[in-house]
């Protein structure tokens, strides 16, 4: 039986339920906390965070549990609470507000608004007690609300140039004496790369120092580069990275699956929560790094990786739940840490080698428990031990698997069970590159499983366009830039790897979609949010690549593709001015700009376009998938189709013909996968094991 139920009770989110008993009178975001604002004349007091997030269970315990604290919140403010990740157009804003106002920025994020809206004051996490030259979150409120009070001319002139200054801190388009005679030459793309490197921790791999994030897209950008160019130092820093985290604590060496990033710079100690987009955007990696190299480790990973995801983050009909938390039983990291003696207990006489290969040590090596990592190659361990490779992988299934069922007995983390329109769309690309890269079917079948949820659930009826979020059978929010863009992203993806050209059709509905309800015609780019969305101060254009591809950088590349496929001039062409708007911040802050580096070298090196046709084309689509080229399109048909100028002009046969074309002009057609092969002929030298 609670004491206490408020407003939140009624959401769906996890993370709102779980303030759902609060003392705390919270509201969710909308009118009837906005208008009670006005009305009342009160401050608002916006909280955002997210379920997996650890310092947000904090917080909460330390605060908004407490009656005391609970009650000058309600008689001073409106509270409302925000999960972020339904919501991310309301967190970039505010998030921009206390990163202007503190320096930094983070969660829970807790901020101070005027009745219409605009912040005033706001920080991060707050302690319970005045603790290390800091406020207490109960002096924080005291102090905000008397301010209020007293202070109101200087607070609401003070909002009125946070908001200003909000605006203004989005991206400025112009790129001063850039043009685009100087910039798509092969030149930047070296430059991009060399700053790249030089933010390389060339030991235990990543990018600068504690806390290390996976920083996939700059990884992928390496890859790519090493692919075109044959740059030994691009290609081995990032296999380097990929093998220091897969042998790291941030990778879970019992049950699969990223964490979201290592507080050290070694790996060892993950922040334990699991997202969803972080585990996609490495699949991806990882299928381009085994394509590119054949190491078997990248698809072991893979596919340990995806039976976590579809063991922990799957709903049944076919959409991937967000993330998995990092606490149980209260406790950060729980779950997941192990005991010298439980292993030796359960192991018996394998676990020496076991302990040894994990560094399982008895006075443990993380605050007196054990984060399974791999600190020394297992080619390099058998030789020093003196065993075969085949004796110690047996050994390690067997104890993994033991380890495996002994945690599941354990009390396990919270899932975020919402399921989200734009991280779903990423995963779907993680399925269909997985499939590429291994050829597992199940893959491919997952990919198109997920696509007809997706088009089934978030569809919000014809010429309504998509929801953001879907969960017991509802959608709720209007999708976001990235939503869109991440789904375009699927569609052409899963065109790839099925042969079924009406994947493109719909892909091209939804660019048209997104060009007349997110265009900012100024600059070329795209806002975030839909235009008949009302309820921010600002619609801001978002550009950075960061844990997740920004849906501008996602939207030059589907339009640069899609105008390939359709002959769309004028696609292709504001590709290229989107980048050049961007150009002049990518090229001197990269790794913020991991996609847009990975498009700039496509358009600088060329796209190859491969047609197929004839009566057995598909099959034929299927063997140039196990080619590894990343700088490409594939289309093919057995039949004329007007649709795509690509095959619009191509004779039909019943014997296949596979054409080279660069620019809708096409080298004299080929019969065989092989000698497509040839005709691109992009050899590169391996890179030696290290």
């Amino acid at each position: 039986m609670h004491i206490h139920t408020n407003r939140l009770i009624n959401e769906t989110s996890p993370y709102l339920l779980q303030h759902a008993h609060n003392p705390v009178d919270w509201f969710p975001w909308g009118e009837e906390a906005l208008q009670k604002a006005k009305k009342e004349n009160k401050p608002i007091l916006l909280s955002i965070g997210y379920s997996s997030c650890h310092w947000c269970h904090v917080m909460e315990r330390e605060s908004f549990e407490d009656d005391a604290i609970a009650r000058i919140m309600n008689e001073n403010f409106i509270n409302i609470k925000i999960d972020r990740e339904e919501r991310p157009d309301l967190d970039s804003i505010y998030m921009d507000a206390v990163q202007l106002m503190t320096g930094s920025g983070g969660w829970p994020l807790n901020v101070f608004l005027t009745p219409d809206g605009k912040p005033f004051f706001g920080g991060t996490y707050f302690p319970p007690k005045h603790a290390y030259n800091r406020l207490s979150w109960q002096e924080i409120l005291q102090s905000v609300s008397l301010a209020f009070k007293q202070k109101r001319n200087i607070i609401e002139t003070q909002a009125k140039n946070l908001s200003e200054k909000i605006i203004q801190a989005g991206f400025h388009e112009s790129n001063g004496d850039i043009s685009s005679d100087n910039l798509f030459n092969k030149e930047n793309v070296e430059k991009i790369i060399d700053i790249i490197l030089k933010s390389a921790d060339k030991e235990w791999g990543g990018f600068g120092n504690a806390p290390k994030f996976p920083q996939s897209l700059s990884l992928l950008c390496l890859l790519r580069f090493y692919h075109e160019s044959g740059n030994k130092d691009a290609g081995k820093h990032a296999l380097l990275s990929l093998d220091k985290m897969i042998g790291g604590g941030i990778y879970d060496q019992i049950g699969g699956g990223f964490a979201r990033y290592a507080t050290d710079d070694k790996w060892l100690v993950p922040h334990f929560e699991k997202m969803l987009y972080d585990n996609a955007l490495l699949i991806i990696v990882l299928s381009e790094a085994f394509q590119l190299t054949g190491k078997q480790r990248y698809k072991e990973v893979i596919e340990e990786t995806m039976q976590f995801i579809h063991r922990e983050l799957y709903f049944k009909e076919g959409g991937f739940y967000c993330a998995v938390d990092a606490d149980s039983e209260g406790e950060e990291g729980k779950y997941y840490v192990w005991d010298y003696k439980e292993v030796k207990s359960l192991l018996g006489k394998d676990a020496e080698i076991f302990s040894e290969y994990f560094d399982i040590r008895p006075q443990g090596n993380w605050e007196e428990k054990n984060i399974l990592r791999v600190k020394e190659p297992s080619e390099r361990f058998v030789i020093r031990k003196g065993i075969e490779e085949k004796s110690l992988g047996k050994l390690l299934i067997s104890c993994k698997k033991k380890l495996f069922d002994e945690r599941t007995k354990r009390t396990p983390p919270k899932t975020d069970d919402k399921i989200i329109l734009g991280l779903n769309a990423l995963m779907n690309i993680a399925c269909s590159r997985a499939f590429i890269a291994t050829g597992t079917e199940f893959y491919r079948q997952a990919a198109v499983k997920s696509m007809n949820f997706i088009l089934e659930k978030f569809s919000a009826g014809k010429n309504e366009g998509f929801y953001h979020s879907w969960k017991n059978g509802l959608g709720k929010l209007p999708a976001f830039l990235d939503d869109y863009a991440f789904l375009i992203r699927a569609l052409l993806e899963l065109q790839r790897v099925t042969a079924d050209n009406d994947w493109l059709l719909k892909a091209k509905e939804l660019t048209n979609f997104i060009l007349q309800n997110f265009s900012d015609q100024d600059s070329g780019l795209f806002f975030y949010t839909n235009k008949s969305q009302a309820d921010v101060i600002v619609r801001k254009k978002e550009i950075y690549d960061e844990a997740q591809p920004s849906g501008n950088s996602m939207m030059a590349y589907n339009l640069y593709h899609l105008s390939v496929f359709f002959g769309q001039d004028t696609w292709r062409d504001r590709s290229y001015n989107m980048i050049t708007s961007v150009s002049k911040m990518m090229l001197k802050y990269p790794v913020s700009f991991g996609l847009w580096a990975c498009l700039f070298q496509e358009l600088i090196a060329g796209t190859d376009e491969i047609v197929i046709t004839g009566k057995n084309a598909a099959d034929h689509h299927k063997q140039v998938l196990k080619y590894y080229n990343p700088a490409s399109i594939i289309i093919s048909s057995g039949k004329s189709d007007i649709d795509f100028p690509l095959l619009a002009d191509k004779p039909l046969k019943n014997e296949v013909l596979i054409y080279l074309c660069r620019n809708f002009s096409c080298l004299p057609p080929v019969k065989t996968t092989n000698e497509l092969i040839s005709l691109i002929n992009k050899p590169v030298q391996p890179i030696n094991n290290f």
